[in-house]
């Protein structure tokens, strides 16, 4: 009888464990989430909000010009600081996140979504709004389903990973060559392709983030890795949508 009450007393242990690992992985995903879900509408603000001081309507036929604002953002010099400022920002947070504390790291995330809004801007002057929205909706609703897979699944995805991660290189490669030849038959592949790559890179990193999970960890060191899972997603999504909106978008 002493036996199997010990037993029950390490069973129920174990369980009550478990149970707290497991709430403090969904409070480890949700805060992932949240901030990279805080760090798309950032993004959307600031892509809408330059966009609209950029260009002015000169005509009943909706025909749009750049005004002073815009000429200084899309046609001086600057533009190449607009276009390469989300970069540099994006390896500052990944090589300094380490020694930031936990609201520095949060901060350069959001830095990070809004100069990446700045230089999206452009999208707005490419495709229509309608379009736009449209394909912002498609590529959340393929995120949340591919990410939600992610998370549930049994399967070790690192195998297709790996893969998705050749793959990736290969359709940078393509892009600068078609840079050169552009091709439209090579574009649409390369688009094809992209999504295709986006959406594993997203089951995978999911998984990825939730083997991350250490209920040992401090909140510091916690809170560190739920703003590199967050930007993590948040590129998965990003690209995902640009990619979508090359094959879905009605330019103007």
């Amino acid at each position: 009888m002493a036996d199997l009450r010990n037993y029950q007393t390490r069973a129920q242990t174990g369980a009550h464990a478990s149970a707290e690992i497991d709430q403090g992985l969904r409070a480890y995903m949700l805060k992932i989430y949240n901030l990279m879900a805080l760090g798309l509408v950032i993004t959307g603000i600031a892509a809408y909000g330059i966009f609209m001081m950029s260009v002015s309507q000169t005509g009943a036929d909706g025909q749009v010009a750049l005004t002073q604002f815009g000429q200084v953002m899309y046609a001086s010099p600057l533009k190449w600081v607009v276009m390469f400022a989300p970069l540099i920002a994006f390896f500052f947070l990944a090589f300094r996140v380490n020694k930031m504390s936990v609201a520095g790291a949060q901060m350069a995330f959001w830095v990070y979504a809004a100069l990446t809004g700045i230089s999206l801007s452009t999208i707005f002057l490419v495709y229509t709004g309608q379009s736009i929205v449209q394909t912002f909706f498609i590529t959340a609703a393929s995120f949340g389903a591919l990410s939600l897979y992610g998370y549930t699944t049994k399967r070790d995805l690192s195998a297709m990973g790996s893969f998705m991660i050749v793959g990736l290189f290969g359709i940078l490669i393509a892009m600068v060559v078609n840079i050169f030849l552009q091709s439209s038959a090579l574009s649409f592949a390369v688009s094809v392709l992209g999504v295709l790559i986006f959406a594993g890179l997203t089951a995978w990193d999911t998984q990825k983030l939730k083997e991350m999970y250490y209920d040992g960890d401090s909140d510091v060191v916690a809170g560190r890795k739920a703003v590199m899972g967050a930007l993590t997603l948040y590129l998965d999504f990003i690209n995902m949508f640009l990619f979508l909106l090359r094959l879905l978008g009605n330019r103007n």
